[in-house]
């Protein structure tokens, strides 16, 4: 099956921001700041949770949408509409880097990316476009779409700090 537009992109943004980076390289940040292994494990744990939660809409037959305001509503418009990602949030505790070590996070985070384009695919056939699948945190009920938009202008924040850590990180002694 061939992986969604967008999805196809976060593949081919992680690859770029961290080609050529080194397991330590990937390992090394500024005080109180994530490394790029610890941001591409925050990706990955939005990847598995975003699996897992929609397996569970599957497993019940049932959406559970939960209402929200014109805080979501506006921020869904943002990122889905504009395509760009606010700054300055704080991850949720479940997406919060646990320190997994770089060649873990790379092994894990393809293979899951993977999974959550086929259960989004799944979940959209059974359920309908249009039909709002799951609550995210910030930005309140999603379609399909706008969960595979989300996830690509998410990564896409993310990985314009990989490259600048990239540019910044001593380069391995030859």
């Amino acid at each position: 099956m061939l992986m969604d537009f967008y999805l196809s992109r976060v593949k081919q943004a992680i690859e770029g921001a961290t080609s050529g980076m080194t397991w330590e390289q990937m390992s090394q940040h500024a005080p109180g700041k994530w490394s790029a292994a610890e941001i591409l494990e925050h990706l990955n744990l939005t990847y598995s949770g975003t699996t897992r939660a929609m397996e569970k809409c599957l497993e019940a037959g049932s959406l559970r949408l939960k209402p929200v305001g014109v805080r979501e509503h506006v921020a869904k418009f943002v990122v889905v509409n504009f395509k760009w990602m606010p700054t300055g949030r704080q991850s949720p505790a479940y997406a919060i880097p646990s320190g997994a070590p770089p060649e873990q996070v790379c092994h894990e985070i393809h293979s899951n990316l993977a999974k959550m384009d086929e259960v989004i695919s799944i979940c959209e056939l059974r359920f309908g476009k249009q039909t709002k699948l799951l609550n995210h945190v910030f930005l309140g009920p999603l379609t399909a779409q706008q969960w595979r938009v989300f996830h690509w202008v998410h990564a896409k924040h993310h990985m314009k700090q990989v490259e600048s850590m990239r540019a910044r990180v001593p380069k391995p002694q030859e």
